[in-house]
């Protein structure tokens, strides 16, 4: 039974620190397995990719302890040094949720259109596959955004997979170079409505339709960056559903 529409959650979010250490999956991620609307019969079975960072194995035996505790069947798709499936269209088909983590948007994007997943993952949404994924994993989704894959100075990058016809701007409030630079991008017409999330934040999505902001954290915010007809840039603020802890 998959998502009711072709479903992406977007975020600067979905990982919670553990008390003795190590990582838990939090509330955005938990609540892309919600909307996946798997059957009770089974576990949810989640696919992470971590193609941002390189493909750690150290994060991957992350990954698959959050999974464990969190109840979820978790599969990792590396593509570092080569494909860690026979074939990772059809792995992707076969997953509830894909999740991807964060990094280098920018090799992200090169590293996937070489093996061919930017198709695949059209597949897997239309399919019904929950897409999501925090900051790299979350600006993939949209036209481009802002990332600081070239160095320190953040850039513009406008090759996304164009799932969502928008822009997308993650670390809103932690990172204080990001918002500027979506409102100039945003005014100069390097990106169009740009849609911006602060730490803790998600953004859902049925089809390309913005339905909710939802958020782990209290206080935190979501944005969407317009510019108008006269030229002038617009920033509205949406207040989030809190999320259960």
């Amino acid at each position: 039974m998959p998502a009711e529409r072709p479903t992406i959650v977007a975020t600067s979010a979905g990982w919670r620190r553990r008390e003795r250490g190590g990582l838990d999956w939090a509330g955005t991620a938990l609540e892309a397995v919600r909307l996946a609307r798997v059957p009770t019969t089974r576990r949810p079975r989640l696919t992470y990719l971590g193609t941002a960072g390189g493909d750690q194995r150290t994060w991957a035996a992350e990954v698959h302890a959050a999974g464990a505790r969190a109840g979820l069947d978790t599969t990792v798709l590396d593509l570092f040094p080569m494909p860690s499936v026979e074939d990772p269209a059809l792995h992707l088909l076969d997953a509830d949720v894909v999740w991807v983590g964060g990094g280098s948007v920018a090799n992200l994007l090169a590293v996937w259109r070489v093996h061919g997943l930017d198709t695949a993952f059209r597949a897997a949404w239309e399919a019904g596959v929950v897409l999501g994924g925090v900051s790299a994993g979350s600006i993939c989704w949209f036209t481009g955004g802002t990332t600081d894959s070239f160095g320190p100075q953040l850039r513009a990058v406008t090759n996304g997979l164009g799932l969502l016809p928008y822009g997308n701007g993650v670390h809103y409030d932690s990172e204080a170079r990001r918002r500027p630079l979506v409102h100039a991008l945003v005014g100069e017409g390097t990106l169009g409505e740009t849609h911006c999330t602060d730490d803790g934040v998600g953004l859902v999505y049925a089809g390309t339709e913005l339905v909710e902001a939802v958020a782990e954290v209290d206080g935190k915010g979501a944005y969407v960056v317009r510019r108008e007809a006269g030229g002038e840039v617009v920033e509205t603020r949406l207040e989030p559903r809190r999320l259960p802890s």
